[in-house]
C-alpha cells in the first residue's frame, strides 16, 4: 500500500512541477501587453538648471547655503565685495555734498538779488528824475539870472555915463557896480550848483547802468544753477548705478527651490559672469522618456500620463505630454526597447501637473502615456517590466 502512494505522490510532484515550468515558459514568452492606448517609457527626471553668476568681478566673502538646501525666492545665496565700487561710491558722494551746498549758496544769493534788484533800480530811477527836474529849475534860474547880470551891466555904464557928466553921486555908481558884482557872484553859485547836479545826474545815471545790468547778472545765474543742478543730476545718475553695482553684489536666489551645486568657495576672487550656485526649480522638473518611431507618430502633445519612481510604486504622479523632440537619437544605454533592432527613438517630455517633492534631478523613472485619457495605472505593478 505505501508504495502504490509514494509513486501516487511522486507522480503529483511530477506533474505539478512539469505544469509550473510550462506556466513559466508560456510567461515568459508572451509577457503581459499593456493596453493598445498606453504607451511606456524609461527615463530620469530632468529640468532646466539656473547658473547663478556674478554680473560684475569681486572677492567672494561668503556662500550662505549648502548643496541639496531648499532656498525662497530672494534669498541671499552669495555675498561679494569690491572696495574699488565703494570708495568710488563715497567719492561720489562727497561730490554730491559739495554740489548741493554750492547751488543752495547760489540760490540764497539770487534770491536776495532778485528781491532787492527791482528797490535799487526803483531808487536809481526816483534819483535820476529828481535830479532831472532840479537841474531845469536851476537852468530856468540861471537863464533869469543872467537877464538880472546883463541889466546890471547897462545899469552900471549908465551909471558911469551920468558920473562923468556930473549928473549923478558917485554913490549912486557905486552901488550899481555893487548890484553888478552881487548879481555875478549869484550867477556863479548857480552855474556851480548846475556842476554839482550833473554830477549827481552822472552818478544817477550810472546806478542806473549797474541796476540793468544786474539783471543780466540773475539771468547769468540763473543758467549757472541750471548746469550745476544738471550736474548734481549726473553725479546722482552716476551714485544710482554704482549703488546698483554694489547691490549687484549680492547674489539673491530667483526662485523658489534647491541648489544643486556651489561652485565657487568664500575669499575666492571672481570674475564678471562667473558662476557661483546652480539652482533648480521644483516646477520645471519632468520626465525625459524614450519611445520608438511607430509609438512617436501617436503621441500629442497634452496627453495624459502618469511616472512612477522605483521608490514609491503605489503612488502615480499625474502628468501630461509637454513636448515631443522632433529629431530621432540613438536609442541611450539606460533605456530598454521593444526591439533590440530598433537603434533610433524620441524623446518625450512628461511634466508633472503639480509639482512633487518625490522628484529628484537624475532619479529614474517609468512614464506611461494615454492616447486617449483612460487606463492609467494607478500602480507600477500593473506595468509591464
Amino acid at each position: 500500500m505505501i508504495p502504490i502512494l509514494k509513486k501516487y505522490w511522486l507522480g503529483a510532484l511530477i506533474a505539478f512541477l512539469f505544469i509550473a515550468a510550462a506556466l513559466l515558459i508560456y510567461v515568459k514568452l508572451h509577457p503581459p501587453m499593456l493596453p493598445d492606448n498606453l504607451i511606456q517609457g524609461t527615463g530620469r527626471i530632468d529640468g532646466d538648471l539656473i547658473n547663478l553668476n556674478t554680473k560684475y568681478p569681486g572677492r567672494l566673502i561668503s556662500i550662505d547655503v549648502q548643496e541639496g538646501e531648499a532656498v525662497r525666492a530672494n534669498q541671499t545665496i552669495a555675498r561679494l565685495d569690491s572696495r574699488e565700487y565703494r570708495a568710488q561710491n563715497d567719492q561720489i558722494q562727497a561730490q554730491l555734498d559739495a554740489k548741493r551746498q554750492e547751488l543752495n549758496a547760489r540760490r540764497i544769493e539770487l534770491d536776495i538779488l532778485r528781491r532787492s534788484l527791482p528797490e535799487s533800480l526803483l531808487k536809481a530811477d526816483a534819483n535820476l528824475a529828481l535830479n532831472l527836474r532840479a537841474r531845469d529849475e536851476l537852468d530856468q534860474m540861471i537863464s533869469a539870472q543872467k537877464s538880472l547880470v546883463a541889466q546890471s551891466e547897462k545899469d552900471r555904464e549908465r551909471m558911469g555915463d551920468l558920473v562923468e557928466k556930473r549928473l549923478i553921486e558917485m554913490r549912486q555908481l557905486e552901488a550899481a557896480e555893487l548890484k553888478l558884482n552881487t548879481d555875478r557872484d549869484q550867477l556863479s553859485a548857480l552855474m556851480f550848483k548846475r556842476k554839482q547836479l550833473d554830477q549827481a545826474i552822472s552818478i544817477a545815471k550810472s546806478g542806473r547802468v549797474e541796476a540793468s545790468a544786474a539783471q543780466h547778472r540773475i539771468a547769468v545765474m540763473e543758467e549757472g544753477n541750471k548746469a550745476l543742478a544738471s550736474g548734481i543730476k549726473a553725479l546722482q545718475a552716476t551714485k544710482a548705478q554704482n549703488d546698483a553695482v554694489l547691490g549687484e553684489m549680492e547674489l539673491n536666489s530667483p526662485i523658489d527651490g534647491f541648489v544643486i551645486e556651489t561652485i565657487s568657495h568664500g575669499g575666492e576672487v571672481v570674475g564678471a559672469g562667473s558662476p557661483v550656485a546652480t539652482l533648480i526649480d521644483p516646477k520645471t522638473l519632468y520626465l525625459k522618456i524614450f519611445v520608438d518611431t511607430l509609438k512617436n507618430g501617436k503621441i500629442k502633445i497634452g496627453d495624459r500620463a502618469v511616472i512612477f519612481v522605483d521608490a514609491y510604486p503605489d503612488r502615480p504622479i499625474a502628468a501630461q505630454v509637454v513636448r515631443i523632440e522632433q529629431k530621432a537619437e540613438f536609442t541611450p544605454k539606460e533605456v530598454s526597447v521593444a526591439s533590440d533592432r530598433i537603434q533610433r527613438v524620441y524623446a518625450v517630455h512628461l511634466k508633472p501637473i503639480a509639482p512633487d517633492p518625490l522628484l529628484k534631478l537624475g532619479l529614474p523613472a517609468i512614464g506611461v502615456i494615454s492616447l486617449d485619457g483612460k487606463n492609467l495605472p494607478s500602480s507600477l505593478r500593473e506595468v509591464p517590466e
